[in-house]
């Protein structure tokens, strides 16, 4: 039995969660997310939580038993308390700046990058060195930050690019002169 899967979901209050059929809405107090549960995984309330349950033990239904447990997990942190992804900018001359709800990024291009913010995704700019992407969706947050890495990832000699804040650049030893 899946450790994760059995394991019940507290709801906090002001929060709130229904379910019809497969499909999951929790309601909160910074939005309302809705997902779709894989088919023969079932997620019932019971009081104040939410249980999540497979009908047999075959693979398929094993595999998605702790899956469909941590995304309706995650549902219920995004509504009340929120995800964000820190990113750092390293290297001379790059810089980020919010121009309204978008990011606007000077990476070392003969023109600045303008990201433009999706639907319940939020851009912030303590520094100019560091970006830090907030929203209520787990997996909007991580591919809108990993979509602001990918225009200038970290490379491997100076260590210059954008990276996660927590991330370490292996570095290469670069080329050494005849004598």
């Amino acid at each position: 039995m899946s450790r994760i899967g059995r394991s019940p979901i507290s709801i906090p209050s002001g929060v709130d969660v229904s379910i019809a059929g497969n499909t999951v809405t929790v309601k909160g107090p910074k939005g309302t997310l809705t997902r779709e549960i894989p088919g023969g995984i079932s997620v019932r309330k019971h009081d104040s939580t939410v249980l999540v349950e497979r009908p047999n033990d075959e693979r398929q239904s094993r595999s998605l038993h702790g899956l469909s447990r941590t995304l309706v997990n995650n549902m219920v942190v995004g509504v009340t308390e929120g995800f964000a992804k820190e990113l750092e900018i390293v290297g001379v001359g790059y810089r980020a700046e919010t121009q309204g709800q978008n990011l606007r990024l000077a990476l070392g291009f003969s023109h600045p990058v303008i990201v433009p913010a999706p639907d319940g995704i939020t851009f912030e700019v303590p520094a100019q060195t560091r970006v830090i992407v907030r929203g209520i969706d787990k997996e909007l947050v991580g591919q809108v930050a990993a979509d602001i890495r990918s225009i200038r990832r970290p490379e491997p000699y100076k260590g210059k690019g954008v990276r996660y804040l927590d991330e370490r650049v292996l570095r290469k030893a670069g080329k050494t002169g005849k004598k």
